[in-house]
């Protein structure tokens, strides 16, 4: 995630890319709506209880792109070998598979969660079509005239 973040700033500081989407606020409805709409996919992949540390939340009209890390309520840590994800056989343990990236639609007044992976090694949202569709959100990932 670390590397995510910093692979992100790089990219602003030399694009000088201007973002015309808003950051919902911690303790708004939308805020709340949009972590709502991963969390069973959070639970249903690293089990129950699931918080989030967000590190970027970003909403455009009807789409929204967060950065996330799951952990336990209060802060505990996730061991990925103990998640439901690693136990399918659908990640490897040594994958951080607390790490979330969200792409969101509002689909009337409820978002949902369309496009997430968890332990990405990649910028998987930088693919084209999903870029063509949220690029509001993604401008600074997504290749070619912004």
């Amino acid at each position: 995630m670390k590397r995510l973040l910093l692979t992100f700033a790089i990219w602003v500081g030399l694009t000088g890319t201007v973002m015309a989407w808003e950051e919902p606020a911690r303790g708004t409805a939308t805020r709340s709506a949009m972590m709502d709409a991963i969390r069973p996919h959070a639970e249903w992949a690293l089990g129950a209880p699931v918080e989030f540390v967000v590190y970027e939340l970003r909403r455009d009209g009807d789409y929204g792109f967060a950065m996330l890390q799951a952990q336990r309520p209060g802060g505990g840590q996730i061991p990925a070998a103990q998640t439901p994800l690693v136990r399918r056989g659908d990640a490897e343990d040594w994958m951080d598979v607390t790490d979330i990236q969200v792409l969101y639609r509002k689909s009337g007044t409820t978002w949902v969660a369309v496009h997430f992976d968890f332990g990405a090694t990649d910028v998987w949202f930088s693919w084209e079509p999903l870029c063509r569709e949220y690029q509001a959100v993604i401008t600074e990932f997504c290749p070619g005239p912004n």
